[in-house]
């Protein structure tokens, strides 16, 4: 099982907290008639519902082994309580480790979003995973189910490697991409006949 441990700075707004503060001191001064569980309801509206990181590091271990690290300049902490989420405003990158702790691919894109009670990550707009054996996947959105370790997506996907390029619709994989298919092939162009035609 994955463990996830954050590492950021934190800046909570400080109006939302101000205006809570004197609106709470309102309330008991002028309206004495309210018994305390009406106060703290009120109270639980006022909370600030967002939380602002700064320099975001998330680590997933597997047996004290890292296995994942997101990194974000910016994250926007959701504190919902139905759905808590983390959404990665500024982009992401994703950098996915062997068990001898070397990188063995990396994920970019410019939006993400993970949501807690999912245990799911969705990444979007200018998708780019790439594999150090020069495997390079490209598309608009990608879905990562951390509890299966796996990852998909239903969009148009580009996968280019030494030899060839093939387009599609539809990918899916493990983890740690050593597995991954396309649902809905559209074609497939070969590198070698690709540059005859360019020469």
């Amino acid at each position: 099982k994955l463990f996830v441990h954050f590492f950021a700075t934190l800046r909570k707004p400080p109006t939302m907290q101000r205006f809570g503060f004197f609106f709470f001191l309102f309330l008991f001064c002028s309206a004495c008639e309210n018994d305390l569980a009406d106060i703290e309801k009120v109270m639980d509206q006022l909370e600030t519902k967002q939380e602002v990181m700064k320099g975001v590091e998330m680590l997933y271990s597997d047996s004290a082994i890292v296995r994942v690290k997101i990194r974000s300049p910016r994250v926007v902490r959701h504190l919902d309580k139905r759905e808590p989420k983390q959404e990665f405003l500024d982009g992401m990158q994703v950098d996915f480790f062997t068990e001898n702790q070397q990188i063995s691919s990396q994920l970019t894109a410019n939006y993400g979003v993970r949501f807690d009670n999912r245990n799911q990550v969705v990444v979007r707009d200018s998708v780019v995973w790439q594999s150090n054996n020069g495997e390079r996947l490209e598309t608009e959105e990608l879905i990562w189910d951390e509890n299966a370790e796996k990852l998909h997506t239903n969009k148009f996907v580009t996968i280019i490697r030494p030899d060839e390029i093939i387009y599609g619709y539809g990918f899916e994989s493990n983890q740690d991409f050593t597995y991954s298919k396309i649902k809905a092939i559209e074609g497939v162009i070969k590198v070698d006949n690709l540059s005859k035609d360019l020469q």
